[in-house]
């Protein structure tokens, strides 16, 4: 496969993911938002995608109607919703003919929708509904390449894609509620406190996952140990290594077995997760350990190009 094909179908998979991943963290913020007068909620929604920067050159001051805009439908912004939308359009249109129609369907169908949408639609009172219909895309297309591609080159640089994406968000969205959410006028532990860990868990749709693995009420080191180690949670930081591990060694097998630097650190990390405890992880600091998975995440997609698209 010609690196620049690589290349699209690896950026294709991480635009439509972090839409939706970008809509996840909306639908936080708005639900966190109902707890407090203050704006923490959405400085760390636009800390968590990356775009605080941005936003505080554009706007300065976080305000709820600004944040939401930017973070939805701001084109100046390459990581706002509409932004991803037109990204992945555009390198699904430059490999058109190496995806299936399903797959061009999920995405373009989902392109010309996203055109048609007005101010109103990104509005506060109406993003709740826009966060819905664009986790429905991100849904869909997962499940059109999952459901419909041949197990060849072309799915599992779209899969590398989806988990690296993936792994980065959780990794981004666990860091922002324990480092910039903690509790400022009542102890951990408290309502607030509660309600924002429970805001975490419906932004990654682990709820009922959490009910099911703990049967019991909502903990801090629990929510840790289900997004960083359990293999069953999709979203987990373990899950999405075993992936991006898997997806690696297929493309491996697929090039006569060559490897590289990306296939190291990718097995590196993804034993470390298998075999790492929760108690470890606090002992080292909740925040550091996941500053250090974020800048290893931002590595090995650095490592995957320089090895397959360059």
């Amino acid at each position: 496969m010609l690196s620049r094909a690589a290349d699209s179908l690896f950026w294709l998979a991480r635009y439509m993911e972090r839409m939706d991943n970008v809509a996840r963290l909306l639908e936080a913020a708005q639900s966190m938002s109902g707890m407090t007068e203050g704006v923490e909620e959405w400085e760390s929604a636009l800390a968590a995608t990356g775009c605080d920067e941005g936003y505080e050159e554009k706007h300065g001051a976080v305000t709820r109607e600004k944040a939401t805009h930017y973070l939805a439908a701001d084109l100046e912004n390459p990581s706002s919703i509409l932004s991803c939308f037109d990204a992945a359009r555009t390198n699904a249109r430059a490999m058109r003919t190496a995806l299936t129609s399903d797959m061009w369907d999920a995405v373009n169908s989902a392109w010309l929708e996203a055109r048609r949408l007005t101010g109103p639609a990104f509005k506060p009172e109406r993003i709740g509904e826009t966060v819905d219909w664009v986790k429905s895309v991100g849904t869909r297309f997962y499940g059109a390449y999952a459901g419909t591609m041949l197990r060849n080159e072309v799915y599992w640089f779209t899969r590398l894609g989806t988990f690296i994406e993936r792994a980065d968000n959780t990794a981004r969205i666990l860091d922002v509620k324990y480092h910039l959410l903690l509790p400022r006028d009542e102890g951990v532990g408290g309502a607030q406190d509660y309600y924002q860990w429970t805001s975490i868990l419906r932004a990654v749709s682990a709820v009922r996952a959490y009910q099911w693995v703990y049967r019991t009420e909502v903990k801090p080191w629990n929510i840790a140990e289900l997004l960083i180690l359990r293999p069953e949670m999709p979203r987990s930081l373990r899950a999405c290594y075993d992936e991006i591990d898997q997806a690696l060694a297929q493309l491996a097998a697929s090039h006569s077995g060559r490897r590289g630097e990306c296939h190291r650190l990718a097995g590196e990390i993804a034993a470390q997760l298998r075999y790492g405890r929760v108690e470890d992880i606090f002992r080292i600091g909740l925040h550091e350990y996941l500053t250090e998975m974020i800048e290893r995440t931002a590595r090995l997609g650095d490592e995957v190009r320089s090895f397959y698209m360059r």
